[in-house]
């Protein structure tokens, strides 16, 4: 309803004033009492037209308060414009959502079009660490949210498996002066060598491998993500196609030599300083294989591309951004979302460390101390630019502080009343839907709840639109207290109120449709039992 709402109010803006475009904000009232829609539109027209915006208010009340599903249009002072739609329009909502059950919220935003979401993404050079692993709940609920409004998505982890990072990792496997990777996988590895293979590169081709197959994949597993795809950066390189961006930058003058080293005229794509290209020893650097990395994506007929990387990578991505905009032409098709640092606080204190690895504290540390639904949950409730601070107490303690417990709680409990609703008598010969009178459901806890169901479908397409997927669980939350909240002022199972029951039944199905399809799309187990 917002955006018919949004679409009214510019077509009245139109045909009153005859005024084409005018940016306004039209939302959810934080408190109830002011309508289930509010607009400021008269007050950004105001200047424009030289009247009050009282005035403004009052012509586009009289003419939205004919449209089918508002109840009553209020003007408040200094010009706001608040819409209060029918208590029908809300019931009819609790019949629509269990007729298409999964599928309410389901539209057709993304046309079809194909997304390639690029996220995690660590060096196979050792687990996966916290900075890398914030991406990985983010990326997969995105994909999920692009899914269910008609976006094909597919999910790519960059191998880095080649270069510097992999030469350093076999010196470290075979403990010689120039190792960097310290930590009991590291012995690991090289307990399991081959002993006849000593060359630095071959060695760290074979643990990155292993550590890849043994380690990343299986982290990401039980984390619940499922990526379509691995792509290796060798794979740039064995190809050529590396060789043929340095070729095509040559071509465009856009490379010179310095210091023995090839640099890249990165300034001319908005960086601060020019980046080298091809270093002194011959490795290509980072540069070099992302730029051949995103021709290829585009050359795969993808429409948009999302990569979800560290803050510390922003500089880089932004040169990589303005490559696909200005070298490659493909206009607004890069799309970056940079994640902020992961701390983990127990009692109080910071762990760094990994007891069990000897090394930092991994993301499958965090899995193994509190779960996949905990760091899925929590990870994808934090903005992007905001810093997490994991509480591990927080996220084990079994109370409505920990908002993972909250809301599956809050599932578990639906499950239960509606279980005892089917084992009921009275529920066994009216639990037919088509009996239920949602016109009973006028409690101001049952249209609170209703209001709230019916925020859903345009969640759901603002998030694809905006990629705020930390809004998901929020919603979820939301949806879990006004819950909470009415059960404990309507008694749903009321044997002495029969169509009263049914009708709250019918209600109840509608929550725990929706709860379960929140949690789905955050990837977040719904239990019916705790």
């Amino acid at each position: 309803m917002k955006k018919e709402i949004v679409k009214i109010i510019h077509k009245t803006v139109k045909d009153l004033f005859a005024i084409e475009q005018v940016d306004f904000v039209a939302d959810y009232p934080k408190d109830e009492k002011f309508g289930d829609f509010s607009t400021n539109v008269a007050m950004v027209l105001a200047p424009i037209l030289k009247k009050s915006p009282m005035e403004i208010a009052e012509r586009i009340k009289n003419q939205e308060s004919r449209i089918k599903d508002i109840e009553k249009v209020e003007i408040i002072s200094p010009g706001y414009i608040n819409f209060y739609l029918s208590k029908k329009y809300f019931q009819n909502k609790v019949k629509e959502i269990n007729e298409k059950k999964e599928s309410y919220g389901n539209s057709n935003v993304g046309e079809n079009k194909k997304f390639l979401i690029e996220f995690v993404s660590a060096n196979p050079t050792g687990p996966i660490h916290l900075g890398n692993a914030r991406g990985g709940p983010l990326g997969d609920a995105l994909a999920n949210v692009l899914k269910k409004s008609n976006h094909q998505v597919e999910k790519e982890y960059y191998v880095n498996d080649f270069g510097n990072q992999v030469l350093m990792l076999g010196h470290s496997i075979l403990k010689d002066e120039q190792a960097q990777y310290r930590g009991d996988y590291v012995d690991d590895l090289a307990l399991q060598k081959n002993k006849e293979m000593n060359d630095p590169m071959e060695v760290g081709n074979w643990g990155a491998n292993v550590i890849l197959e043994k380690f990343i994949k299986p982290t990401c597993e039980s984390l619940g993500v499922d990526f379509d795809g691995w792509f290796s950066e060798k794979s740039l390189h064995t190809s050529g196609k590396v060789d043929e961006i340095v070729q095509m930058l040559r071509e465009k003058n856009l490379i010179y030599e310095k210091d023995g080293a090839v640099w890249f005229k990165s300034t001319e794509f908005g960086d601060d300083k020019d980046r080298v290209l091809i270093k002194s020893n011959g490795f290509k650097t980072y540069s070099a294989t992302d730029f051949a990395y995103h021709k290829n994506k585009i050359e795969r007929g993808f429409d948009k591309l999302i990569n979800i990387q560290g803050a510390d990578h922003h500089k880089q991505a932004e040169v990589v951004k303005s490559f696909v905009e200005n070298f490659l032409h493909e206009g607004k098709k890069l799309d970056l979302i940079m994640t902020q640092i992961v701390r983990v606080i127990k009692d109080g204190k910071e762990i760094k460390m990994s007891k069990r690895k000897g090394i930092y504290f991994a993301l499958d540390d965090l899995l193994e101390e509190v779960g996949k639904d905990a760091v899925r949950f929590i990870f994808s409730s934090y903005a992007p630019t905001s810093h997490i601070n994991f509480d591990l107490n927080l996220a084990l303690e079994r109370s409505e502080k920990n908002p993972v417990f909250y809301v599956q709680y809050a599932h578990a409990r639906i499950c239960s009343i509606l279980k005892k609703a089917e084992d009921d008598e009275a529920g066994e010969r009216n639990k037919n839907k088509e009996n239920a009178e949602l016109s009973l459901l006028v409690h101001e806890k049952e249209m609170s709840l209703m209001r709230e169901l019916e925020k859903f479908p345009g969640l759901i397409e603002e998030i694809s639109r905006t990629y705020e997927v930390h809004k998901l669980p929020h919603y979820a939350v939301g949806l879990a207290d006004k819950f909470h909240s009415f059960y404990a002022a309507c008694k749903v199972n009321d044997s002495e109120n029969p169509k009263l029951s049914l009708a709250r039944q019918e209600l109840v199905k509608a929550v725990r449709i929706v709860l379960e399809e929140t949690l789905r799309l955050i990837g977040v187990s719904a239990p019916n039992k705790m």
